[in-house]
């Protein structure tokens, strides 16, 4: 016998005080018969009405947007962005929190996820809990940082630029976004028609001029004439394959980092924040100490940053090995390391690459996996190989935490841990942890 489907809570409202942030820019409440609430647009302590956006009776936990707040946290504001509040815009978490504010609940939930995930406190970590900002972003009350410099627009049915609402496909039609670098606003992305396309993607390169559009268009729609406010090269999206094709001017943005130029194909991956390259690289360089001579492995390598940082470091004696799953960023990260004789990159998962280059033995590592982590297998694999100091690069704590417990489990402890908020006004986070090889019988 079939059973009856329960009943939905979407639009119920619940009068709630609001307990701890939790990983995903929302924080803890509870209604009066026990059921968890994930509330946005709340702050830790606040009373608030909070409307049930997803979630039916008898579910683990209803999402919820705070619609009223009936008593306010001191680090509450208005939030400045015009677009941003429960039921509009889902590109920003924390608009409504003094920036100084959102460091701290990024750093609470950092720390929850070590403590949850790996058993850590902070001082295991050798973590002081601060949260850093990036040089530059620390703005006026009122104004946000323009940090954004890949901005990926949904469009609406009759053309519109905008932005998607949060879990949702419907999309916030916006005539500006604040996050957004000056070289992505200076394009006029807003202002024009799309109709046909399904999104429109905006990069504006950190250190050189370029600008680039990726368009990917609805099924059977012809591609617009795009003419801009500045100079810049299309690309387009096969919506059948997911194929990139220059449509014209380069393929690629010239992004320039720890004192050198890096070419990105095809929309590839490059950090968002325009500090956020250099920042991590000094980071990570800071951590490792690389020693002329040293042998090092950069794990999910994109086009080269961290490879590019080491093999200036460890020099001519010195080898690095770069191992990247993308062909086009693989194509990238060869011609950006082409002047470093000493300087490998080969193609495909890094759990199945790593295991067939016969290494045994290596003296730094470099990891910055996508955000699901590196996984048991893959630690397993890199602890086994003794180096002398490993860098994990991190956007999501989570994952850092479940693989920084695999690396407990393989005889490594954490010897530092930094925290970037390398993404202002949303829930993420960057996070650098250098670990090393834990002393016998610690």
């Amino acid at each position: 016998m079939q059973a009856e489907p329960r009943k939905s809570l979407v639009g119920e409202e619940y009068e709630v005080e609001i307990g701890p942030v939790a990983h995903g820019g929302h924080c803890i409440a509870r209604t009066s018969e026990g059921q968890v609430l994930f509330v946005r647009h709340a702050l830790p302590g606040e009373r608030v009405v909070a409307r049930v956006t997803e979630g039916e009776e008898g579910a683990r936990f209803l999402r919820a947007d705070a619609v009223t707040v009936l008593e306010a946290s001191k680090d509450r504001i208005d939030a400045p962005c015009p677009f941003a509040g429960p039921g509009r815009c889902g590109g920003c978490d924390w608009q409504h929190a003094k920036p100084g504010a959102q460091r701290r609940l990024k750093g609470e939930v950092v720390a929850e996820q070590l403590q949850r995930l790996a058993g850590l406190t902070p001082e295991e970590a050798g973590w002081d809990g601060t949260v850093m900002p990036a040089e530059g972003d620390k703005v006026p009350a009122g104004q946000v940082p323009s940090w954004r410099t890949r901005v990926q627009y949904a469009v609406t049915a009759d053309g519109r630029a905008g932005l998607r609402r949060h879990r949702s496909h419907e999309v916030e039609p916006i005539d500006h976004c604040m996050i957004a670098a000056e070289g992505v606003s200076e394009l006029g992305i807003e202002k024009r028609d799309w109709t046909g396309m399904d999104s429109v993607e905006a990069i504006a390169a950190t250190g050189s001029q370029d600008r680039q559009v990726v368009l990917t268009p609805k099924p059977g729609a012809r591609l617009p004439l795009v003419e801009l406010d500045r100079p810049l090269s299309v690309l387009r999206i096969d919506e059948r394959n997911g194929q990139v094709h220059r449509v014209h001017g380069r393929p690629f943005v010239r992004e320039r980092a720890d004192g050198r130029t890096h070419r990105v194909g095809n929309g590839g991956f490059w950090q968002v924040h325009p500090k956020a390259a250099d920042t991590l690289v000094t980071a990570v360089m800071q951590g490792l100490l690389p020693r002329k001579g040293d042998m090092a492995l950069d794990l999910y390598c994109g086009v080269g940053l961290f490879a590019g940082a080491l093999a200036d470091r460890v020099g001519e004696q010195g080898a690095v090995l770069g191992i990247e799953s993308g062909k086009r960023a693989v194509e990238d990260a060869r011609h950006n390391l082409a002047e470093f004789p000493r300087v490998r990159i080969e193609q495909g998962k890094v759990e199945s690459v790593l295991p067939r280059t016969g290494i045994t033995e290596v003296d730094l590592v470099v990891l910055d996996p996508p955000r699901a982590g590196a996984g048991r297998k893959t630690v397993e694999h890199l602890t086994s190989l003794r180096a002398r100091r490993i860098a994990y690069v991190a956007c999501d704590p989570a994952a850092l935490a479940r693989d920084l417990a695999y690396f407990r489990d393989g005889g490594y402890r954490v010897r530092t841990l930094r925290v970037f908020d390398l993404f202002p006004m949303t829930h993420h986070v960057e996070c650098v942890a250098i670990l090393e090889p834990a002393a016998k019988g610690a």
